[in-house]
């Protein structure tokens, strides 16, 4: 049996591993729909896949990209893992979707691989945060002004809950750390938004199925 901290460690290393599979890029090649790196912000994500190759197949991406955080979460979290550990495994599979080691460390925003990984460490907040995340898209159609506030509001909420007692303190540190993480991948979403240059989306375009 591993020792804990191996253990730890070990599961880590999968939810990078898992994080950084490239989902959007996988399912354009498989289908021989269009490459999302060659449309918009040439990142790997549902809404970059929306842009590239459809709605069915951009609604499998976000499905992938949400499991690619939840599995290895689940699995640390049966296998022993501690609560540190299980938590170090959410950010990582972030870190991983944001800085792919199988696209150059380049990749998505990391978003739904952390609401994935968030499903299983305080589903509650999901729930809780929705209105945070789809609150700012409905009213300026800024997406990435969506996951800004909506990952923001979900950290205060793990907060309040690990107060409350419904999680431990290592789920509030997972919020911070993947919260930063995708602040910093929407850096230029973010100088963007400053300078009233953002790309608004637009739910009737159309991709290639």
């Amino acid at each position: 049996m591993l020792p804990q901290i191996a253990l730890d460690g070990l599961f880590m290393a999968i939810g990078y591993l898992s994080g950084a599979l490239p989902m959007g890029v996988i399912v354009a090649r498989l289908t021989g729909a269009r490459d999302p790196r060659t449309v918009g912000s040439g990142r790997t994500g549902g809404t970059n896949a929306l842009r590239a190759m459809g709605a069915r197949r951009a609604g499998l991406v976000a499905l992938l990209d949400v499991l690619k955080g939840f599995v290895p979460v689940a699995a640390a979290a049966l296998a022993g893992a501690s609560d540190l550990g299980v938590a170090l495994t959410g950010a990582a599979a972030v870190v991983g979707a944001w800085a792919s080691i199988w696209l150059h460390f380049h990749g998505g925003r990391g978003v739904a691989t952390g609401i994935g990984a968030t499903a299983w460490m305080a589903p509650l907040a999901i729930p809780l945060a929705v209105p945070f995340f789809f609150g700012p898209i409905l009213l300026t159609r800024y997406v990435s002004l969506g996951s800004l506030i909506g990952t923001l509001g979900g950290t205060v909420i793990i907060g309040v809950l690990v107060l409350l007692g419904y999680n431990v303190w290592p789920h509030f540190l997972f919020a911070v750390i993947g919260t930063a993480i995708v602040w910093i991948a929407h850096h230029d979403n973010i100088q963007r938004l400053l300078r009233g240059e953002e790309r608004r989306f637009d739910p009737f375009a159309r991709g290639d199925g």
